[in-house]
């Protein structure tokens, strides 16, 4: 989910084969397997971990490692994984395409025998191909491009929904349950924003929508008064930024300060409460948000939760439950291979039907959610609530 254009990915795409071919993997030569051959018992199993621990996002990305570090120390607690405790490998990824390869190319370094984590598009897409070349499997928790699954790396598992579950479900409320005949939807040109607009852009139109603004606006972009002009005069019935929390929390705060007519939602990259921070309470109220299940809105996650505020005295974030039950799922995956085997823990993954706090667990031939995970939240009385 990442600000990082099509071309921008292509160029880091190349440069990723350039590092990984020379990581020493000869034509015909068998993928590195560093310590993940034969049987796990009394050894320690490496899980890499991906996500921004600097940036932007890097609010996000702790949020995650720290969920992941507490389902490790639980599974740990209990015993392991087939008598083997579980080491986490953290790699910042920046949420930048460049920064992502290097970082997958040092987990791969280090002999992880899986990878649980991404959060942004733009950098999950470049990784997973490094992961791929190496055989890695690797359990994707929060980004969501499509474009992450039309690789068809056998290796890439994805827990969050995709871009086309996202934009169903935003197109579903924005034209089925708020009859939206005239939509406006902006991105800011990254991976994740880019194909979810597009992707919504396909979905409204097919539901008998006119979409009569699509524009993209600049990542830091902190002056939206063209663009709200713009879409004052085009009187639309629903306006959705499928971009970040920071920019989208001014963007909220212009729109409704100009008054532009009909209702406004966020994808899922501006699914934090730091939105209504930004926008203010007022303005924010009422805002829509397209996201995947926070531990929050699920019945079976008050001992997550409650354990996950004791041992770092905070709420978890919007994508903790995610990535604490990523790495039960691919610990889950592992006790099935019976070994650390790269090959074998894929082949299990595969066969994933696993009851999560984030809801049963299950992949489609192309490595995704069997079923849709996205729900739509409403900003009510200065709180996210589900939207009824």
């Amino acid at each position: 989910m990442k600000k990082q254009t099509a071309i921008g990915i292509g160029a880091v795409m190349l440069s990723m084969l350039a590092i990984t071919a020379c990581g020493g993997n000869p034509d015909g030569a068998k993928p590195a397997t560093g310590s993940a051959e034969g049987s796990a018992s009394g050894k320690e199993i490496k899980i890499g971990m991906m996500f921004a621990l600097s940036g932007n996002e890097a609010k996000m990305g702790q949020d995650m490692k720290q969920a992941a570090e507490l389902a490790a120390e639980e599974i740990n607690a209990a015993g392991g994984i087939n008598g083997s405790k579980i080491k986490l490998v953290a790699q910042d990824d920046a949420c930048d395409p460049q920064t992502a390869t290097a970082a997958a190319n040092k987990l791969v370094s280090e002999g992880v025998t899986a990878v649980v984590g991404g959060y942004c598009s733009g950098a999950a897409i470049p990784a997973s191909g490094v992961f791929h070349q190496n055989g890695i499997p690797m359990v994707v928790t929060a980004a969501d491009s499509q474009k992450i699954a039309d690789q068809k790396f056998p290796e890439i598992f994805m827990m969050n929904g995709t871009g086309q579950h996202q934009a169903q479900k935003a197109t579903e409320h924005m034209v089925n349950k708020n009859g939206a005949k005239k939509v406006a939807i902006i991105h800011d040109n990254s991976a994740f924003a880019k194909d979810l607009a597009e992707v919504t852009k396909k979905q409204v139109e097919s539901a008998g929508s006119k979409v009569v603004v699509f524009d993209a606006v600049n990542p830091d972009e902190s002056d939206f008064s063209s663009l709200v002009s713009k879409l004052k005069q085009a009187q639309p019935d629903a306006t959705y930024w499928t971009a970040y929390y920071k920019g989208g929390g001014l963007f909220i705060k212009q729109f409704k300060q100009q008054g532009v007519s009909g209702i406004i939602g966020v994808g899922d990259g501006a699914n934090d409460k730091m939105l209504i921070d930004i926008a203010g309470k007022d303005a924010a109220e009422g805002t829509f948000i397209t996201g995947s299940p926070a531990a929050e809105f699920l019945p079976e996650a008050k001992k997550f939760i409650d354990d996950y505020k004791g041992k770092f005295s905070q709420e978890p974030g919007p994508y903790s439950a995610l990535q604490y039950e990523g790495i039960k799922v691919m610990a889950d995956a592992i006790k099935r291979a019976g070994s650390i085997d790269k090959k074998a823990i894929t082949e299990a993954l595969a066969k994933t039907d696993l009851k999560t706090l984030t809801g049963q667990v299950s992949f489609t031939p192309q490595g995704t959610l069997t079923k849709s995970n996205f729900v739509v939240l409403q900003v009510k009385g200065g709180t996210f609530a589900p939207s009824k």
